[in-house]
């Protein structure tokens, strides 16, 4: 059946930490059921949250104790891919028959990543590291590598993330529709007007489905945002989540300044029948004038190779 149904969840990471943001999320589950979607979408860093506003004590040429004990806290909140957080996530997905793509700080020892975690009908579990971070993003976020570039076969279809800016990199762009995915997810934070027009602009290019879910963020109210002069009452992240068609066209969305849900059918033949006169990846590309070559190899800082006298002892 190419009919599915397709969603966001429009919410933001809770003031009190992750356990917090988890039962936020836990407590749509009736809402989720009901709407019976087969694949949905949640925001940028829901799960560890994303520290808009904070320097962590860093300039050009020094860091603060102050700043070392944020990032402490900060990391104390990230996930473990093996984590409670994500085992109540599996069986939110498969009590719900749903796939989840969820945006989450992940640990990965001492360093952090910005990771979208894919989470199937089944439970089956994958990840997306951001590739590059953003400006002040790269004092907290490691880069992520070729290695978890995936596209999951899912119900709903196949399905590809790129996170917040990374959909401004034309090459992974490329390199994703490539992989003939059918929906495109894109978690974020950005709710500014010019990402609209970004969002209908990939699913057009790329002649696929598109979701994208952003956090709400409440105004600050008596609450200071670090070092940031901000409105109290214009909300730290107003929303903006939105699902495109193929062809450019809104199909929900875009919610702005509150929490909730947004859910739209689809066919996914309408892939098919957009892709007629223009196949980014197909007949409407030229390999013989430009050749992308991608390295999917993980790439750890440090390899190390046995000799064969080592071996022996």
């Amino acid at each position: 059946m190419k009919k599915k149904i397709i969603a966001a969840l429009q919410l933001g990471s809770s003031a009190q930490g992750t356990a917090d943001t988890l039962r936020k999320i836990l407590s749509y589950k009736e809402r989720i059921k009901d709407s019976n979607c087969d694949l949905l979408v949640m925001p940028e860093a829901l799960l560890g949250g994303y520290p808009k506003g904070a320097d962590f004590g860093t300039r050009v040429g020094y860091r603060t104790e102050q700043g070392r004990e944020e990032f402490l806290q900060y990391w104390e909140q990230a996930v473990d891919i093996d984590g409670p957080e994500v085992l109540a996530l599996v069986e939110l997905a498969k009590d719900c028959n749903t796939s989840i793509v969820l945006g989450i700080i992940e640990r990965g020892g001492s360093t952090l990543y910005c990771t979208a975690l894919f989470i199937t009908e089944q439970g089956e579990v994958a990840k997306h590291r951001k590739l590059m971070p953003t400006a002040s993003e790269r004092l907290i976020w490691g880069q992520g590598d070729g290695s978890t570039m995936p596209v999951i076969e899912t119900s709903a279809g196949r399905i590809g993330a790129a996170i917040c800016w990374e959909n401004y990199m034309p090459l992974l762009r490329s390199a994703m529709y490539a992989k003939g995915l059918e929906i495109w997810c894109a978690p974020t934070v950005d709710d500014r007007e010019i990402w609209q027009s970004s969002m209908k602009h990939i699913a057009y290019e790329g002649r696929n489905f598109l979701v994208s879910a952003c956090q709400y963020q409440q105004p600050p109210g008596d609450a200071s945002v670090k070092d940031v002069d901000w409105p109290k009452d214009k909300p730290l992240i107003r929303g903006g989540s939105v699902i495109v068609s193929p062809m450019g066209e809104v199909l929900a969305g875009p919610l702005y300044n509150s929490e909730g849900l947004l859910s739209a059918e689809i066919d996914l033949n309408d892939i098919i029948k957009a892709r007629y006169d223009m196949d980014p990846t197909g007949h409407y590309s030229r390999p013989d004038v430009f050749k992308l070559i991608v390295n999917e190899q993980e790439r750890p800082a440090v390899t190390i190779i046995e000799s064969e006298a080592c071996k022996d002892i």
